[in-house]
């Protein structure tokens, strides 16, 4: 209640009520705030980690583990730094209104509040961003030209924003219309300003290095992973990924389209009308097909669905951001259903091979299972540690361990989509040995199939990912700026898969003909967020308090 009270627009993205009409103070004094907030219930939080009740340990390690990392970030300055291509809070400000209530009259008005106070919101941004360019903590200018261009997307004619004054006299508001009109014009100014002062005052400041660091990077790697890695060796494991990826590819692209080889396969993939949705609008309707197909192709039989999160919808972001899928969780209460979201490029048809799997990623069983289950579990696990807390290396491990338990369940219905799956797998390969690389100043390998021996740099970057991870340029270019503007997230992914099979392995050893892939599922799950080095024995817990778990026992 405390984190919602102080960060409004992360309650609106939590699905926590009561603060839609406010927005977060993003000044360093709203940080600092939050800050003393975090100080504050870690002391109370420390008190439970040797509870009686191995529930509340759990919870108690998990929240605390949590909050020693973001008080990290608040000493470090990342808070002053809050400027990338993917994330940040310049998207959050542009995205929260596809987010918030449009079926009522209290929804409508908190939109109208919020689009009336754009301008304070950005300026206790810019005066967060303005102390950090003092401090030297300016990031790096690919990212800042990156911010300007999704800035003047917003600010020009025809933005999403545009859009609400006829969305609520479609939905009956004719007086919130109104006064989403007379906002506008003004919130586009606010806009403006900042436009002016990343142009005039911030960039010239920025460095033109993308990397960030070993100190940096190893910091925000721990963040991410909840794990300490072997930076070398995570590179040079990337490098074995990729190779054994290429190969597998091969042989399904021949199976796929004989003769063409992989190259020429994927060129007919990404080209041929009757592999892909017509429209963009096509493209969502048959995404929503194969959610709800999967969900009642595996719901009871491997996986145990609870009603309250069987329904997940399919959206499309405004454009102008970076290109990609994500997923937003359902509202405390469920009355929200969790999403997923599409940022297509300007194609008008939409290639499939490469979105089953993604869809399964995103959706279910990826992070909408994952998600779904965690937040149910109210009987184990404590309110912040289901709605507040993520980790990319156990949530995006799960997802795209999912895509490829979907392969061993038979879930792909054509070859090419088994294809589209390992090239979701090499996309993510090829961002633990471009992330490592370009942050840390890595060579490439002499035996790599391209460019080898030379160092990273943004070029080479695009072209691992266009030429091996088979990435379109537009993606391949949003890419890119994302790992370099988001240092260590990108490899969560495919690490987080590794040590999620990793403990399956030893799972399967342990119990031998006792193991059950449906139980190891439910247990992996039910655990909630948690960091990846103490992932199995919070495993182990969900073991030994089965009994007492389901008796509702903490």
């Amino acid at each position: 209640d405390e984190y919602a009270r102080l960060r409004p627009v992360s309650a609106t993205e939590l699905g926590i009520k009561g603060h839609d009409d406010r927005w977060t103070d993003f000044s360093p004094a709203g940080s600092d705030a939050l800050a003393d907030s975090f100080r504050s219930f870690r002391t109370e939080m420390a008190r439970h980690l040797d509870d009686g009740d191995p529930w509340r340990r759990h919870s108690a390690r998990t929240v605390v583990a949590w909050l020693d990392e973001r008080l990290s970030e608040h000493e470090a300055g990342d808070h002053l730094r809050d400027l990338s291509h993917a994330a940040g809070t310049i998207q959050d400000i542009r995205d929260i209104f596809d987010q918030m209530d449009k079926q009522s009259e209290e929804g409508w008005a908190d939109i109208a509040v919020r689009m009336e106070a754009v301008g304070a919101a950005l300026e206790s941004h810019r005066v967060a961003l303005e102390a950090g360019r003092e401090q030297g903590l300016a990031v790096a200018r690919r990212q800042v030209l990156a911010v300007l261009e999704q800035l003047r997307v917003m600010a020009a004619e025809g933005s999403s924003w545009d859009a609400l004054g006829a969305e609520a006299t479609a939905a009956g508001q004719d007086d919130i219309a109104r006064r989403l009109d007379t906002a506008r014009p003004a919130a586009k100014a606010a806009l403006g300003e900042m436009i002016r002062y990343l142009e005039d005052t911030y960039l010239p400041s920025a460095p033109l290095a993308d990397g960030v660091g070993e100190e940096r990077y190893l910091r925000a790697a721990d963040r991410f992973l909840g794990k300490a890695i072997d930076l070398r060796e995570t590179y040079e494991w990337g490098w074995e990924e990729v190779g054994r990826l290429s190969a597998e590819m091969e042989v399904i692209a021949e199976e796929v389209a004989p003769g063409l080889g992989l190259a020429g396969c994927v060129e007919l993939l990404e080209n041929d009308d009757t592999r892909a949705a017509p429209s963009h609008q096509a493209f969502l309707t048959v995404m929503q097909e194969l959610q709800d197909h999967a969900l009642d192709k595996l719901s009871g039989l491997h996986f145990d669905v609870d009603e309250r999160i069987r329904k997940v919808t399919i959206n499309l972001w405004p454009p102008g951001g970076a290109l990609g899928a994500n997923y937003i969780g359902p509202s405390e209460d469920f009355i929200r259903p969790g999403s997923v979201w599409y940022s297509l490029d300007e194609r008008v048809q939409v290639p499939l091979w490469q979105e089953v799997s993604t869809a399964f990623h995103e959706g279910f069983p990826g992070h909408h299972l994952q998600v779904g289950t965690a937040m149910l579990n109210a009987a184990n696990l404590d309110r912040a540690h289901r709605l507040l807390i993520w980790y990319s290396g156990y949530g995006e491990g799960w997802a795209l361990y999912a895509e490829r338990l979907m392969q061993e369940l038979d879930l792909f219905e054509k070859p090419e989509y088994v294809l589209g799956m390992l090239a979701t797998q090499m996309l993510r390969a090829c961002r633990v040995v471009v992330d490592i690389g370009c942050h840390l100043g890595y060579r490439i390998p002499d035996s790599s199939p391209l460019m080898a021996g030379e160092d990273w740099g943004y070029d080479q970057a695009v072209r691992m990912m266009e030429e091996v991870a088979l990435q379109p340029r537009p993606m391949a270019e949003s890419e890119v700026k994302r790992y370099l503007g988001w240092p260590g997230q990108a490899i969560s992914y495919k690490i987080g898969e590794r040590e999620i099979y990793g403990v399956r392995r030893r799972e399967e050893n342990r119990l031998g003909p006792d193991f059950s892939l449906k139980d190891f599922h439910s247990r992996l799950l039910n655990i909630g967020e948690v960091r990846l080095d103490y992932l199995e024995e919070a495993l182990l817990l969900s073991v030994s308090n089965r009994d007492a778990g389901a008796s509702g026992k903490g």
